[in-house]
């Protein structure tokens, strides 16, 4: 199977302010080219486009080619499951609003700390097993955004899933709030299947600001003088995560045709990266990370003398992660917040920073990520 998914939470509109007004027609035409280049992945889930992207699947994708011709993946609920009982009832209106009489790929959508005690309390992993014996989804797995720790804790608790889906990209590679490098091996160790989203982190690896994209076209008009078209950064990103010897498919959020166009273009006789592009993967992300706000190596010795538990390291991975990107990510935060002190509810007793081998006035960051997270 061709490495390139295509993923539907980010589908052309005909009202760029109506997530719901997807452009069906551009979307069959997306469709049709993407498989005539020979890719079969699609992925959705009961959320994408206030919960009209299974049924534009419908429309544009299995009411017009042969079922045996795609891959098609989708996701339970699980922010919205109360009871046992609902995890039939979702099941089932996912089928109908797919038009299938099965999933080739069926996650938990989006576990984490938080989600993954519900989880398990109203039955989860064992449901989507019963539906694989029924044949109703062939492969089981779940999508995931929190640390390394807590992956570890899930695929230890349930070695029965096939696959992980996975937050991978170059910037979170070795970072402090996704840690995709980590997360990578957790999933590698135990033998896991491995599917990436979020590639391009959002859009920020396509659109460079000036000094690392001036680095990216300086390396591909010395590397490919004579190419009648450079690479664009956001193929860059998605090559750099199908490099990875354990990853089944990288999805991608394309919009419009030509997004496809070039994406697929690329990715239908796929190289990995070489080693000197990893070389300039490796400059792209230092040049990215100068706008990181606090020097903080995640050491955790201030927590271990904050007398009321603030998540230091945690709110401090999202503060510099807003200063490179640009983004809030508040899921992120909802679960460092979960089991620990907020930031505006630190005492200012100054014992952190006290504890802190990079001298850094956490009393004042602690402020300004409150700011940012809490009052915004």
């Amino acid at each position: 199977m061709k490495k390139l998914g295509f993923g539907t939470m980010r589908l052309p509109l005909t009202d760029p302010n109506d997530p719901k007004s997807i452009d069906i027609e551009q979307f069959k035409k997306m469709v049709d080219l993407y498989l005539e280049r020979g890719f079969i992945y699609f992925d959705t889930a009961y959320p994408y486009h206030e919960e009209c992207s299974e049924a534009a699947v419908r429309e544009a994708l299995v009411r017009r080619h042969p079922r045996e011709s795609f891959l098609l993946a989708d996701k339970m609920p699980v922010f919205h499951v109360t009871s046992a009982e609902d995890y039939p009832r979702f099941f089932q209106e996912q089928l109908e609003r797919c038009g299938v009489e099965y999933f080739d790929y069926y996650l938990l959508h989006n576990l984490g700390t938080d989600r993954y005690t519900g989880t398990q309390e109203f039955g989860g992993f064992p449901f989507i097993v019963k539906m694989k014996e029924e044949g109703k989804a062939r492969k089981i797995g779940f999508s995931f955004h929190d640390d390394a720790a807590m992956l570890d804790r899930i695929l230890t608790d349930h070695p029965e899933v096939d696959f992980v889906q996975l937050q991978i990209n170059y910037l979170d590679w070795d970072g402090a709030v996704a840690q995709s490098g980590k997360c990578y091996e957790v999933a590698k160790k135990h033998g896991k299947e491995v599917i990436v989203m979020e590639p391009v982190k959002g859009g920020t690896l396509a659109r460079l600001p000036e000094e690392a994209l001036k680095a990216f076209n300086a390396f591909y008009k010395n590397a490919a003088p004579a190419s009648p078209k450079a690479p664009s950064p956001a193929s860059l990103a998605i090559r750099y995560v199908a490099s990875l010897d354990n990853v089944k498919v990288v999805l991608s959020g394309m919009s419009n045709l030509e997004q496809l166009e070039d994406n697929t273009a690329y990715m239908a006789d796929f190289k990995p990266l070489s080693d000197k592009e990893q070389e300039l993967v490796k400059e792209l992300t230092a040049i990215l990370k100068k706008s990181i706000r606090v020097p903080c190596t995640s050491c955790r010795y201030c927590m271990e003398v904050c007398p009321i538990g603030v998540n230091i390291p945690g709110y401090f991975g999202l503060l510099n992660l807003h200063a490179v990107t640009g983004n809030k990510t508040n899921m992120y935060y909802q679960r460092y917040s979960m089991n620990h002190a907020k930031a505006s509810e630190c005492l200012k007793c100054g014992m952190c920073e006290g504890n802190c081998p990079q001298h850094i006035e956490i009393r004042d960051m602690l402020e300004e990520f409150a700011k940012l997270y809490e009052e915004s």
